[in-house]
C-alpha cells in the first residue's frame, strides 16, 4: 500500500475512535409502546397494543405505527456533565412536548441512503449540559415502521439509553475530520496539505490515550490549522439547509405529513444550537398541512421565518412534474403556491424551486415570468444518460422569448454532507465559474431524514473561510439568486425545453391516474365556465371555495412522484378512489350549473328544452346523441344552443322541425361499413382493415391521397417486453420485435351518422377491444379503446405509419406546441427518443399532413415517418400490481390537407377532450333564448384556455394564448356585460387597461403568449 494511502487509512482510522469515544452510555431507558396500524393522534396514544420493549426485541411491520414512552433518571456520578439520550427504534420516530406538538426527528441510522453523502441516522437527543445528576427523563413519541425510503428495517428496537457526551471529543472528531478531507482533497505536493497531515499525524500520537488534557492539546494542534483562513475568494459558495421531501412515493401521502413534523422540529431545533444556520423548505401544500396538523410547530416555524432563518421556497404548490400537467394545472400551481406563501409569510416567492422533477416543459419560462417568478432551481438534469447539460448557470429560454435565470448546484445534489469534498466538487465541476462567482449548495438529508444534522453545521462551521477550500456562507437562496442576477448579461441561453434523458416511463406509467388528472382538468375547466354563465343567468353562487379545494388536491396529485406512476401502490389505491370521488363531484357541479342556465332559457309555456353548452372558443357543428336519436347541431363558441321540445312524445320530423332554428338537423349521409370486406368509409375518408385487424389503406377522398404507405400497417398494436421499473424502459426494446395481439373478432357496425368496426384482440391473459369509428362529416378516425390487462413487464404501444415526409414532428405541450426532430442524426437526438405531448402529435408536409391525437396518453415516439403512441406499461416496481387493470381511452388519427397550423389541428385536440354538453330545462322562462355565445376571439389561433371567475373578488378572468407560433391580433367579442378590462398577469393583478368598443376588446398576441384579461361586470 503507498504511503500516502497508509497514512490516510491511518488517519481515517483514528477519526473512527474518536467517534467510538463521544458517547458513553450510562442507563437504560425503560421504552413501552403502544402499536396502531395507522397512526392516531397524541390524545389516543394509550389505545393501541401495548408493549413492553428492550433493545433487540420487534415492535412492528412495515407501516405499522406506535406511540413510544421514553422513562428512565440520569445516574448521579454524572453531575457536572453533557447528557444525551441515544434512541433508535429501526424507525422514524417524531418526539413531542407535553401537549403533542412535535419537538424533534429521530431516524433509523441503518436506513437505505447513499452513504457517499453521509449516514442518514440521527438518534442524539440533548438532555443538559451540565446535569445535575437528578433528571428524571418521561418522553412520548410518534413512531413509524419504516426508513427513510419506505423501506422495512426488521421493525426492532435498537437503542434506547441514557449518556454522557464528551463535548471535547465531539469537537476533536469535527475538527480532525473536517481538516483531514481538505487535505485529501488540496493538490499534491502544497504546503498547506503537508502541514494538515503533520498536525493530524501530531494528533494521531497523542490520542493513544482519550485522557482530558490529550484532547485539549489535540484540539489546540488542530485550531492553528483551523485558523489560517482564506485570501480574497474567486469562488463563494451559499448554502442553505435542505431536506427534500416527496410527498408521496415509497410511502403513502399520510406518513409524508408525519414526516414533516419530523423535519421541521429537526430544523427548529437545530437553530437552538446553530445560530448561523438558515434552512429552507418548499411546497405550500407541506406547509398547509403543518399549519393543520401541528400548529404549534407551525407558529414557531412562522417565528423563524419572520426573523430570516427560515426561508419558505418555491412558487407551486407542490413540487409539480411538469410534462404531464395541463398548462391551467401549471397557472394554477403558481397562483395557489405564491398566494399561500404571501398570505401566511408575507413574502412574494421569486424562484420556482424543482430539484427533482423529471424534465421541464419548454411551456413553463412564460408561465413563471407572467407570474413574477424570475429564477429556477434544478439539479436533476445531472441525471441524463447520453449528454451533459453544458451550463450549470443559464438563461432558459420558453417557446415564447421569455427567460428565467436558473441554477443547478455544481455538486449535482441536493442531499449535500456540506463537508471539504462538497466544497471542493463544487468548484472543479462548476461549468460557468469562468463568468459566475456564486453556486448554490443544498445541504441535509431529505425525505424525513430531518435535513441538516448536527455533522453538517458542525463542519460549515469551520468551513466559513478555511484555507484551501471556497468560502461558504449560509444564506437564504433568495439573496444567493438576487447576487447571481447581476452578471445576467454574461449568462448563456438554452432556448426550449430541458429534457431529461432518463425516466421516460413516467409519461405511461399508470395509466389511470393520467386519466383522471386529464379529465379533471378538463371537468374544471368546465366547471369554472358553467359557473360563471350560471353566476351571470341565474345568479347562482360562484363555488370560489369548493372550487380552490379540489383544484388543490388534483395538484397535489401532481406532484412529481405520484401523477408519473413512480409511487408504491397504496399511492395509487388511494389516488384512484379520491380521484373517483372529486370527478363525480364536479361534473354533479357542472350538471348543476347548466341545468340552471338551461331553465333561465327554456322554452316556456310549460315546454321542456334541451340546451347544448360549448365550452370552446370556435363555433362546433357536431353529431350528437340526444334522447336516443342523432342530431347535428351546431353551437357558437363558449355559449349555448337550446332546442325547445314538448313535453309530449314527437315523431323524429317533428323533433326536426322544432329544432332547426336552433341549427339541429337530421343526418343526411350515413357512413357505410362492411364486416365482410372489412372496409368503412363516410364522405371524407375510406378505411380498408387487413386480416389481422391492423389497418393497410386510408384513402383521403377529398385529398385524393393515400396516407398509409404502401406495404405498411397503421394502428398496428404491438406489445413489448418492458422489464423496467416505473421509471425507465430500455431504450433498445424495440430491437427485440414487438409481439402482435391476436385478432379475435371483427364486426361492422352502422349508427346514425356513425359507422365502423367492432375489433377484438387477444394477448396473453389480456383482451382488447377497439370500436374504429368515423363519422359523417368528420376527418377523424376515432379508436374507442377498452383493455383489461393482466401481463407483467410488458409494453403496449400502437403505430401509424403515415406516408408523410418532415425532419421535424409538431407536438402539442402547454400553451402552444415544440417541434422535435424525426432523425437520430446526433447524440441528443437519440435521446429524445420517447417525448411528451399533450392532445396530438403531428408530422406535416406544407400542404398536407397527419395528427394523432388522444384523450389521456402522454408518451410518444415519432421517428422517420411513424406516429408511435406508448398506450399502457406494467411495470413491478415500486407497485407490484401498476396498471394490472381495466383500462379505457381514445386516440384518434386525423389526416388533413394543409399543415397542423392551417388546419387547425390544436382544435381537433380540444374537440376530442373536451365534448359538447347537454342539459334539460323544465321549461317556464318567460324570455326563451335560441342561443348565445359569451366570449369569441375571430382570430381562428387564439384560444380562450379559462374563463373563472377572480380570486379576489367577482371580476371574470379570461386567460387565452396563441396556438400556432404566430403573431396575431384578435377582437374577443363579449356577450359578458363589462364595464372595464384589464389586463394582468398570471396572478390576476391587473397592469394596463384594455380599451373596449362596444362589448370588443382587441388583443395582440407574440408567438404562445399567455394573455390574462380581467373583466369588471356592470352592476345591473
Amino acid at each position: 500500500m503507498p504511503y500516502e494511502t497508509l497514512r490516510e487509512e491511518r488517519l481515517k482510522s483514528m477519526l473512527e475512535r474518536l467517534k467510538g469515544h463521544i458517547y458513553e452510555p450510562v442507563a437504560e431507558l425503560k421504552v413501552t409502546a403502544w402499536i396502531t396500524p395507522e397512526p392516531v393522534p397524541y390524545a389516543d396514544r394509550t389505545t393501541g397494543r401495548m408493549l413492553e420493549l428492550a433493545p433487540g426485541d420487534r415492535w412492528g411491520n412495515l407501516w405499522d405505527c406506535g406511540w413510544f414512552r421514553f422513562t428512565g433518571k440520569v445516574p448521579k456520578q454524572t453531575a457536572g456533565s453533557k447528557i444525551v439520550l441515544l434512541i433508535d427504534i429501526n424507525g422514524e420516530l417524531c418526539l413531542v412536548d407535553e401537549e403533542g406538538t412535535p419537538t424533534q426527528g429521530l431516524t433509523n441510522v441503518n436506513s437505505e441512503f447513499d452513504l457517499s453523502l453521509g449516514l442518514p441516522g440521527k438518534r442524539v437527543v440533548h438532555v443538559s449540559e451540565s446535569s445535575t445528576g437528578e433528571e428524571t427523563i418521561d418522553l412520548w413519541g410518534d413512531g413509524g415502521c419504516n426508513d427513510l425510503f419506505g423501506m422495512y428495517r426488521s421493525g426492532t428496537l435498537k437503542e434506547a439509553c441514557i449518556a454522557v457526551c464528551r463535548e471535547q471529543v465531539r469537537q476533536l472528531y469535527y475538527d480532525a475530520e473536517v481538516l483531514l478531507e481538505t487535505a485529501i482533497k488540496l493538490p499534491q505536493g502544497t504546503a498547506r496539505k503537508t502541514r494538515i497531515f503533520q498536525a493530524l499525524y501530531d494528533v494521531s500520537l497523542l490520542l493513544t490515550e482519550m485522557t482530558d488534557e490529550k484532547i485539549a492539546r489535540a484540539r489546540s494542534i488542530l485550531g492553528e490549522q483551523l485558523a489560517k483562513r482564506g485570501g480574497d475568494p474567486v469562488l463563494t459558495i451559499s448554502a442553505v439547509g435542505h431536506a427534500h421531501i416527496d410527498l408521496a412515493w415509497l410511502w403513502p401521502i399520510r406518513e409524508t405529513i408525519r414526516k414533516g413534523a419530523r423535519t421541521f422540529s429537526t430544523a427548529l431545533r437545530m437553530m437552538e444550537r446553530y445560530p448561523d444556520y438558515v434552512f429552507g423548505a418548499s411546497q405550500p401544500q407541506l406547509y398547509d398541512w403543518m399549519k393543520k396538523h401541528y400548529p404549534k410547530l407551525y407558529a414557531r416555524v412562522k417565528e423563524r421565518v419572520e426573523e430570516g432563518r427560515w426561508e419558505p421556497q418555491g412558487a407551486m404548490w407542490v413540487e409539480s412534474d411538469t410534462n404531464v400537467p395541463g398548462g391551467e394545472s401549471l397557472v394554477r400551481q403558481v397562483l395557489y403556491g405564491k398566494r399561500y406563501f404571501l398570505e401566511e409569510f408575507g413574502q412574494e416567492m421569486k424562484t420556482l424551486w424543482m430539484p427533482d422533477v423529471f424534465g421541464y416543459t419548454a411551456s413553463l419560462p412564460q408561465i413563471l415570468k407572467k407570474a413574477g417568478v424570475d429564477c429556477m432551481m434544478t439539479q436533476k438534469l445531472s441525471w441524463s444518460m447520453y449528454n451533459k447539460h453544458p451550463h450549470h448557470t443559464f438563461l432558459w429560454e420558453g417557446i415564447d422569448g421569455s427567460q428565467v435565470l436558473t441554477h443547478m448546484p455544481p455538486e449535482d445534489t441536493y442531499n449535500s454532507p456540506a463537508a471539504p469534498r462538497s466544497i471542493v466538487k463544487a468548484e472543479q465541476e462548476y461549468l460557468d465559474k469562468n463568468i459566475s462567482d456564486r453556486c448554490l449548495m443544498l445541504f441535509g438529508i431529505g425525505d424525513g431524514g430531518g435535513g441538516p444534522g448536527e455533522e453538517h453545521l458542525e463542519r460549515l462551521s469551520r468551513e466559513k473561510n478555511l484555507l484551501g477550500l471556497s468560502p461558504v456562507v449560509q444564506e437564504p437562496s433568495a439573496r444567493f439568486f438576487e447576487r447571481l442576477a447581476d452578471h445576467t448579461d454574461k449568462y448563456e441561453s438554452w432556448r426550449g425545453e430541458l429534457y431529461l434523458e432518463k425516466h421516460q416511463g413516467t409519461l405511461t406509467s399508470q395509466a389511470r391516474n393520467k386519466r383522471y388528472n386529464r379529465k379533471l382538468e378538463k371537468a374544471l375547466r368546465e366547471l369554472e365556465f358553467a359557473a360563471v354563465i350560471a353566476e351571470l343567468e341565474s345568479g347562482i353562487a360562484y363555488p370560489a371555495e369548493e372550487l380552490e379545494e379540489i383544484w388543490k388536491e388534483v395538484l397535489l396529485y401532481q406532484f412529481h412522484d405520484i401523477l408519473p406512476g413512480s409511487s408504491i401502490k397504496r399511492v395509487y389505491d388511494e389516488s384512484l378512489e379520491r380521484y373517483g370521488l372529486l370527478l363525480e363531484r364536479v361534473e354533479a357541479l357542472i350538471e348543476s350549473a347548466y341545468g340552471a342556465v338551461a331553465d333561465r332559457i327554456g322554452a316556456g309555456d310549460g315546454e321542456e328544452g334541451i340546451a347544448v353548452f360549448n365550452s370552446l372558443s370556435w363555433e362546433r357543428e357536431e353529431w350528437l346523441k340526444v334522447n336516443g336519436g342523432w342530431r347535428r347541431v351546431r353551437v357558437p363558441a363558449m355559449g349555448y344552443a337550446a332546442a325547445r321540445l314538448s313535453a309530449t312524445e314527437q315523431s323524429d320530423a317533428e323533433i326536426a322541425a322544432s329544432a332547426e332554428a336552433a341549427g339541429v338537423a337530421e343526418p343526411f349521409a350515413e357512413p357505410r361499413a362492411s364486416g365482410a370486406g372489412r372496409v368503412a368509409e363516410n364522405d371524407l375518408l375510406a378505411v380498408t382493415f387487413g386480416e389481422d385487424g391492423t389497418i393497410s389503406s386510408i384513402w383521403d377522398k377529398e385529398a385524393g391521397r393515400e396516407v398509409v404507405p404502401a406495404g405498411r400497417k397503421a394502428n398496428e398494436l404491438l406489445v413489448y417486453h418492458d422489464p423496467g421499473d416505473a421509471w425507465d424502459f430500455r431504450q433498445d426494446y424495440r430491437e427485440t420485435g414487438g409481439m402482435k395481439v391476436e385478432l379475435t373478432g371483427a364486426e361492422a357496425f352502422a349508427d346514425g351518422p356513425t359507422a365502423g368496426l367492432l375489433l377484438s384482440f387477444r394477448f396473453g391473459e389480456s383482451s382488447l377491444t377497439q370500436k374504429v369509428v368515423l363519422t359523417e362529416g368528420s376527418r377523424r378516425i376515432d379508436f374507442e379503446t377498452e383493455v383489461d390487462w393482466k401481463e407483467s413487464g410488458k409494453m403496449l404501444r400502437v403505430s401509424f405509419p403515415v406516408d408523410v415526409r418532415s425532419d421535424s414532428a409538431s407536438c402539442e405541450i402547454q400553451f402552444g406546441y415544440i417541434k422535435r426532430p424525426t432523425h437520430r442524426n446526433t447524440m441528443w437526438d437519440y435521446a429524445k427518443d420517447e417525448i411528451c405531448a399533450h392532445h396530438w402529435v403531428d408530422l406535416s408536409e406544407p400542404d398536407y399532413g397527419v395528427a394523432l391525437l388522444n384523450d389521456c396518453k402522454y408518451g410518444h415516439r415519432v421517428f422517420e415517418n411513424v406516429l408511435d403512441l406508448n398506450l399502457l406499461r406494467s411495470p413491478s416496481y415500486p407497485d407490484p400490481e401498476a396498471d394490472r387493470a381495466k383500462h379505457a381511452f381514445t386516440y384518434s388519427l386525423y389526416p388533413h390537407i394543409g399543415d397542423h397550423v392551417k388546419a387547425e389541428v390544436y382544435k381537433r385536440g380540444y374537440e376530442l377532450n373536451v365534448p359538447l354538453r347537454t342539459a334539460v330545462a323544465a321549461g317556464g322562462s318567460a324570455e326563451p333564448r335560441d342561443s348565445r355565445s359569451y366570449l369569441q376571439p375571430d382570430h381562428p389561433g387564439i384560444m380562450v384556455e379559462t374563463v373563472k371567475r377572480a380570486e379576489d373578488g367577482d371580476d371574470i378572468v379570461v386567460r387565452l394564448y396563441e396556438t400556432s407560433g404566430s403573431r396575431a391580433q384578435t377582437a374577443l367579442h363579449a356577450g359578458i356585460a363589462f364595464s372595464e378590462a384589464w389586463l394582468t398577469d398570471l396572478m390576476e393583478e391587473p397592469a394596463e387597461r384594455l380599451h373596449q368598443e362596444d362589448g370588443s376588446i382587441t388583443i395582440a398576441f407574440a408567438p404562445f403568449e399567455i394573455k390574462t384579461i380581467r373583466l369588471k361586470k356592470r352592476s345591473s
